[in-house]
C-alpha cells in the first residue's frame, strides 16, 4: 500500500516536532558541571551558610557589601601577585630593561637626586637598575588587566548596579588614572629601600627580588583598595526601575 502525500508530510511533522521536544529536554538538561555545583548547593551546611548570609545581608546590607568588595578585591590582588612575575620576566628578556624611563619630575629626594613619578633607571633591579621600560610596562599590564576584570567583578557582584555601563567605565578610567599616579609618588618613598632591603643588606638575591615584588603589588594593591570602595559607591547605581502607570 503506497503512502500518500499527506501522509509523508504528517510523518516529516513528527519528525520535526519529537527532534525539537528532544532538543529542548536536552537544553533544559543541566550539564556535569551544573549538576556538581547544584549537588554542593543542596548540601545542608551550604544551605545553612546561604540563610545565615542572607538574613546578614538584609540586616547590615552596608557591612555585606563591603564585604563582598573586600574579598573580590584581595582575589584580583592575588591575581596580580601571580601575572606580575610572569610580565616582568618577559619584558627582562627584551631591550626594553636597557631603555630608562623617568618622567615628570616633582622635586628632590630625601637623599637630594631628581624625584620622578615615574623613575626606573635602565638596568635590571638585580644589577642596581630600576628595571627601566620593561618593568613599567609589566606593573601597569598587569595593573590593566586586574582593574578590568575588579570593574565588572565589583559592578556585577559587589555593587550589582545598573547604571549606564559607559557612563561608570568613564569615571572608572578617571579614578584609576587619578589612583595610579598616587600610588606611582608613593611608591618612590618605598620601592628602593624595600629592593635593597631584600637583595643587598639581607643577600636573598632572586628570592628577595621575587618577595620584594610582591611586597610592592600588595602595598600598591591596599593603596588601590581603600580608595576605591567610596569611589565604587558613586560610580555604581542601582536605579529604580518605574513601573508604566495604568490609563
Amino acid at each position: 500500500m503506497s503512502m500518500t502525500k499527506n501522509d509523508t508530510t504528517k510523518e516529516q511533522k513528527q519528525e520535526e516536532t519529537l527532534l525539537e521536544t528532544a532538543s529542548q529536554t536536552q537544553e533544559k538538561e543541566p550539564g556535569k558541571v551544573k549538576k556538581f555545583f547544584i549537588k554542593i548547593g543542596n548540601w545542608k551546611f551550604f544551605r545553612w551558610c546561604a540563610s545565615v548570609w542572607t538574613r546578614f545581608k538584609q540586616k547590615h546590607p552596608n557591612i555585606a557589601q563591603f564585604l563582598v568588595f573586600f574579598l573580590l578585591s584581595n582575589g584580583v590582588t592575588i591575581l596580580q601577585l601571580a601575572m606580575m612575575p610572569i610580565f616582568k620576566a618577559l619584558f627582562e628578556l627584551t631591550d626594553l630593561v636597557n631603555i630608562d624611563f623617568r618622567i615628570w619630575k616633582v622635586g628632590k629626594s630625601f637623599e637630594g637626586s631628581d624625584y620622578y613619578v615615574f623613575n626606573y633607571a635602565k638596568g635590571t633591579i638585580m644589577s642596581g637598575g630600576g628595571g627601566g621600560l620593561a618593568y613599567f610596562l609589566a606593573v601597569q599590564l598587569t595593573l590593566a588587566i586586574a582593574q578590568v576584570i575588579n570593574f565588572f567583578a565589583q559592578r556585577n557582584l559587589t555593587f550589582k548596579a545598573n547604571n549606564s555601563v559607559w557612563w561608570s567605565a568613564m569615571w572608572y578610567v578617571i579614578a584609576y588614572i587619578a589612583i595610579t599616579l598616587i600610588a606611582a609618588v608613593a611608591q618612590g618613598f618605598y620601592k628602593a629601600p624595600i629592593y635593597n632591603l631584600f637583595i643587598n643588606t639581607w643577600n636573598m638575591g632572586n628570592s628577595g627580588n621575587v618577595l620584594a615584588d610582591i611586597i610592592t603589588m600588595i602595598i600598591n594593591s591596599a593603596i588601590s583598595f581603600w580608595v576605591f570602595f567610596p569611589i565604587f559607591k558613586l560610580i555604581f547605581k542601582q536605579k529604580k526601575e518605574t513601573k508604566p502607570t495604568e490609563a
